[in-house]
């Protein structure tokens, strides 16, 4: 039952997201998109009270309760970012939007990896955090084995985040040299 309520929420993520976006730039009804996407942490609320039902009543934890805290800490903590960075390409390709200004090259793409970089940090706290809740929870009466791997995993998401925003700022990607012919014709 979670597994496929981790679905529905997923699925319920990226049809508000469609259909806030509609209402943006086809309706042309900002307000209405608005309301549509402030609809989206609805589907979080409902996957964590669920997961305490189920957990409550006797199940034993196991991934699927653990998939469900992760799922809701990415929510938390990337939804957002999500919706923007979906937002401003929908824009972009189909509406006359401005390009996405993601930095490319240099320290600006090491400040945008280490800000993305604390996003999946906090996405991982809040995902542990809910795994210790789901511990304490079930308490002594089950085996919480598989919620405190998906609390090591989580670190390991941590660990990787950090490791390549710091690869960025260690090696910072160089942005490609003119064309000789571009360069010429700047020279004029």
């Amino acid at each position: 039952m979670i597994v496929t309520l981790i679905v529905i929420c997923e699925v319920g993520f990226w049809a508000l997201l469609a259909l806030g976006l509609a209402l943006r730039y086809v309706a042309r009804m900002p307000r209405a998109s608005i309301a549509v996407l402030l609809c989206e942490p609805l589907l979080e609320v409902v996957l964590f009270v669920v997961t305490a039902i189920d957990l409550r009543g006797g199940a034993e934890p196991d991934w699927k309760h653990g998939l469900a805290a992760v799922y809701i800490g990415y929510s938390i903590a990337l939804g957002h970012y999500t919706v923007k960075w979906v937002d401003v390409r929908v824009a972009h390709r189909f509406f006359g939007g401005p390009p996405p200004t993601t930095p490319r090259y240099g320290m600006a793409r090491a400040a945008h990896e280490w800000k993305l970089a604390a996003r999946w940090v906090l996405a991982a706290v809040i995902a542990m955090g809910l795994l210790q809740g789901a511990i304490w929870y079930v308490g002594d009466a089950g085996e919480t084995g598989t919620l405190e791997l998906w609390q090591q995993r989580m670190l390991f998401v941590i660990g990787i985040n950090v490791v390549i925003a710091a690869a960025y700022t260690l090696f910072p990607k160089k942005a490609p040299a003119p064309r000789e012919t571009e360069a010429r014709a700047t020279v004029r």
